[in-house]
Formats: C-alpha cells, structure tokens, sequence
C-alpha cells in the first residue's frame, strides 16, 4: 500500500511543468552568484569558496526555501481541486501515509534540486577558471542543506494542505526567510528551521560546525520535523479539511 502511495504521488509529478520551475530558480542562482563573483573577484579571492558565498547567498537564503513552498504547494494541489480531499480522506490509505507519503516525495525532489546546483557550481566553477580543487566541505554544505529542508517541508505541507490557495503558502515561507536570516544573525539560528537552512548549507559563514554545533543541529531538525508532522497528521485526523 505505501509503496503505491508513493508511485501514485510520483505519477501526479512526472509530466507536470514543476520540473521547469524546479530547474530554473537553481539556474538563475547560479547565474546570479557567478556574475556577482566575476565583477568582485578583486575582493573574493577564495575562489572556490568565493563562488560558494555568492551562489548560495541567492540559493540558499531565498530560492530553496521558495521551492520547497512551490513543491508543497504543488504536491496538494490536485487534492484541493474539486474537493478531491473527500476522495483522500475515504480511502483504506491511513492518514499518516497520506501525509508521510507527499513528505517522501518532496524530501526525493529537494535532494535532486540539491545535486543538481552542486553541479552547476562545479560546471560555473570551471568555467570561471577555478584551478584549485573543488572544497571537500561542499558535500557537507549539500547534504546538511538538505536534511534542513526536511523541517521546512513538514511546515509547508502542513500549510499546504490547510490552505487551498497556491500562493499563500509560498508567501509566509518567503516571509519565515526574512525572520530566520534575523534569527541567524542575532544567533538564535538553531532554534529556528529557516535559519537552520542558512547554517547548514553554509551560506553566511564557511566556517565548520563543531561536533557539538553538527549534534545540535542534526538533532534540532530532527525535532522540527516530527513536530511538525505530528500536528500535521493529527490535524488531518481531527479537522474537516
């Protein structure tokens, strides 16, 4: 049953134009950050890690929190579409898999987003002539940035499904960046998971984590996330949606 959920979720994404939507805002980062680099490269001469400022300022910061609000979005949009939520909330699927089972899907399409601008910044790199080696730090920054959208997605899509217009969501997440890159900079970035984004791709400060910083926010996520989610499930159980 839950391996035709996921197929089901997947069937909904696979001729859909998101991947257009999905692709393009990592090109126009990219593309952002290296021009930036390009005209500055007086003041940034850190070259890979240069670029790395400057590509995942644009990325990380603002584009990938937008994402994962369109994917959220996206991925509950059939089931707002003539109360198809009806239809979903009667079937013989339980409702954690309901919700657990989008969450999957969107936790698949953040994580190939994610490799997909760790090559884009390896093609531009090279492009721009970067002669040194690519930093070993940048699978970390990927992966981290990653295990951080977990959080952000349980938020969305328990938005998501609450709200039927498209855009709504996508608006408080963009509003929620503004606040955690507050968050960050008064050092309260671990308590908040938009600012936990920020710190694991190591958008703001290149700086390693410390065994104690990397515990902290492995486990801070992993709280947000099943928070989130369980208030997510447990709304669908109790709430006419």
């Amino acid at each position: 049953m839950f391996k035709k959920s996921i197929s089901a979720e997947w069937l909904k994404l696979r001729n859909s134009r998101i991947w257009l939507v999905l692709i393009t805002l990592p090109v126009i980062s990219i593309l952002l950050g290296s021009i930036n680099y390009y005209f500055n490269q007086g003041v940034l001469q850190n070259e890979w890690y240069s670029l790395w400022t400057q590509v995942s300022l644009f990325y990380g910061e603002f584009f990938l929190p937008i994402l994962i609000a369109i994917c959220c979005a996206y991925i509950c949009r059939l089931e707002h579409m003539n109360k198809n939520w009806n239809i979903v909330m009667t079937s013989p699927v339980p409702i954690r898999s309901v919700f657990t089972t989008k969450l999957i899907i969107i936790a698949i399409l953040i994580f190939i987003i994610q490799i997909f601008f760790l090559i884009l910044y390896f093609i531009v790199g090279k492009i721009l002539g970067l002669s040194s080696q690519i930093p070993s730090e940048t699978i970390g920054w990927i992966l981290r940035g990653w295990f951080a959208s977990l959080s952000i997605s349980a938020i969305q899509l328990r938005l998501s499904i609450q709200i039927k217009s498209f855009a709504a969501p996508i608006g408080i997440s963009l509003c929620c960046v503004f606040i955690g890159l507050g968050m960050y900079i008064m050092e309260f970035g671990m308590f908040f998971p938009y600012s936990l984004l920020s710190i694991g791709m190591g958008v703001l400060s290149q700086e390693g984590l410390t065994i104690v910083e990397n515990i902290q926010f492995f486990v801070m996520n992993i709280l947000f996330t099943i928070l989130f989610s369980s208030f997510a499930i447990y709304r669908l159980k109790t709430a006419d949606i």
